[in-house]
């Protein structure tokens, strides 16, 4: 997951030359500044994966990326493709949960 959270800002701050271009307005001090604040959250979010409030983190970052369709609408879909990541290692997540509750992981098996 902290390798999902990286590269994902790396993605973000890559939105910056796209949102320069494509945006009417140009970047702006408020585009440019939601843009790595959210880039830097994320690198310092990494560092706490093994925190229990970690994943409620993550999810969060998301719906701030999300809601960045109202800074740019490349921001918004850089949200809503890491959005599909990110739900999609959910669901693995409670997958493995349930095969070692349940003991079908290859190494579990006698």
């Amino acid at each position: 997951m902290a390798g999902t959270l990286i590269l994902e800002a790396i993605v973000v701050l890559l939105a910056l030359p796209v949102v320069a271009v494509v945006n009417s307005t140009g970047l702006t001090w408020a585009s440019g500044l939601y843009i790595c604040i959210l880039a830097l959250l994320m690198i310092l979010g990494a560092g706490v994966q093994g925190k229990p409030w970690a994943m409620k983190f993550n999810l969060a970052l998301q719906v701030a990326t999300i809601l960045g369709f109202f800074i740019d609408i490349s921001l918004g879909v850089i949200g809503v493709l890491f959005g599909a990541v990110w739900l999609y290692l959910l669901y693995l997540r409670k997958d493995i949960s349930e095969r070692i509750a349940r003991g079908l992981l290859p190494g579990q098996r006698d």
